[in-house]
């Protein structure tokens, strides 16, 4: 399956020469491994993969005893390997590097060496046990793999010709039409339930069985409590708590997590580990509330304010709907069809937040509570900031609505009351393109072009 990530390696490969290695950071089953390997495969004359999560001690031992004789360092791996190694045209892959941080220590003398080319792959990479008595590399440039996004998806599912024609009424403002509109929005229902882990996708093209993908979703929704459990020394309780309850809390209308669902006299600062621990491992994408919409959202956000999404809303969806274990085909296509009574909105605002990940945005929305003035009550879903800083309106304000019948009061409130900051401001809906009074209603899967 093609991953935009395989791009971004090929420019290191060409750009860098050796120079430096690249670490490819995400959350477990995200595809690092899967993505490294081919790469190994296309571009390299010969390749070496270590995984250091199950690598013998033999291996180990040549990296304590020999780094400081690089010749005999490399006979040595070749050897226990059975592979050739050519000078610029090897790969070495340091796979789940995590577990073994001597190796990614020794990534400063390898690169210096500059005979071959490394890959390191790993989760919890920031995690301090996994950093403790090494010297982070600075030879190392990170790229950071998401789930797949809607392109990727319809890639994996045959449908390419659709992305030239979405990219097109985007760019030129202009409406898809009734059947083409229809045919995106279907697709990307359908990129909603089964997700963007490569795994679920890739059984999902295979078999198109519902239940066999949910059952790939499950099992990595308890991958990743076993990782809470097991890594989140100290915050395991807290952390595990918070992931639990993040269906609940998108499911409420105001979807700020309410720490007190949690523990009645619980506060804020006492789960920050537990969430900053969730972000790191890339579990969770969080959200923060920037209290003055300007141009630095980052000096204006408050971390006692947050919304927490899952990573993945294919995870979400199976997260939510985990009473009887295994949801049914029945389900899966009503969801599908928007038949099910359910609280679509927190499914439709957790894509909105995957889908600006992917694109690089940091996640920041605004909320302004006022007992006494209505006029500056409101609350935004998400802020971005342009790509092309001006001197004003550099604050696009979005929202979010997974109905055709909907209010604007409070981005119409937004951009009257911070005119100076708001730029145009956008309506991620279910209905095709329009643009009315200086707001573009966009339809919901072209959020990845933002």
């Amino acid at each position: 399956m093609y991953r935009k990530a395989y791009q971004e390696l090929l420019n290191w490969k060409n750009e860098e020469k050796g120079k430096c290695a690249i670490m490819i950071d995400g959350a477990r089953r995200i595809g690092k491994s899967y993505l490294a390997l081919e790469f190994a495969k296309n571009e390299y004359d010969s390749y070496i993969l270590i995984d250091f999560y199950a690598t013998p001690d033999e291996v180990k031992e040549i990296f304590e005893k020999y780094l400081s004789d690089l010749d005999t360092f490399f006979l040595r791996i070749s050897a226990y390997y059975s592979v050739n190694l050519y000078e610029r045209k090897t790969l070495f892959i340091f796979d789940e590097v995590q577990f073994f941080p001597r190796a990614r220590a020794a990534i400063k003398y390898l690169v210096a060496d500059g005979r071959y080319d490394f890959i390191e792959t790993g989760s919890l990479l920031s995690i301090s046990k996994n950093t403790k008595d090494i010297l982070i590399p600075s030879e190392e440039r990170h790229l950071k793999i998401n789930p797949m996004d809607f392109e990727e998806f319809l890639l994996a599912l045959g449908n390419e010709s659709l992305l030239p024609v979405l990219k097109d009424s985007f760019e030129k403002k202009i409406p898809l039409g009734q059947a083409l509109h229809r045919k995106a929005m279907d697709l990307f229902r359908l990129y909603l339930i089964v997700g963007g882990m490569p795994q679920a996708v890739k059984e999902y093209v295979e078999s198109k069985d519902f239940e066999r993908v949910d059952r790939i979703k499950r099992e990595i929704l308890e991958l990743y409590r076993n990782d809470i459990k097991k890594h989140a020394k100290g915050s395991e309780l807290k952390a595990e708590a918070i992931f639990d309850e993040i269906p609940a809390q998108l499911s409420k209308h105001e979807k700020k997590f309410k720490i007190s669902s949690l523990k009645k006299e619980a506060r804020m600062r006492d789960y920050d580990d537990a969430f900053m621990w969730l972000n790191d491992s890339r579990i969770v994408n969080i959200c923060y509330n920037a209290d003055e919409p300007n141009i630095a959202l980052k000096m204006n956000m408050t971390r006692a304010s947050l919304k927490c999404y899952l990573a993945d809303t294919g995870l979400l969806i199976s997260h939510a709907f985990d009473e009887n274990g295994i949801i049914s085909e029945e389900i899966y296509k009503k969801l599908l069809f928007g038949k099910l009574e359910v609280n679509e909105g927190m499914i439709f605002e957790n894509i909105a937040a995957q889908m600006l990940t992917a694109s690089g945005h940091k996640l920041y929305f605004y909320s302004k509570s006022d007992n006494e003035d209505a006029s500056s009550r409101m609350e935004v879903d998400f802020l971005i900031t342009k790509n092309k800083v001006t001197a004003r309106h550099n604050i696009q304000g979005i929202e979010v609505k997974s109905t055709k019948r909907y209010t604007l009061a409070s981005l119409n409130k937004f951009r009257k009351k911070y005119e100076e900051y708001a730029g145009s401001c956008f309506v991620l809906h279910t209905a095709d393109f329009r643009e009315e009074n200086g707001i573009i209603y966009l339809p919901v899967y072209m959020t990845m072009f933002l």
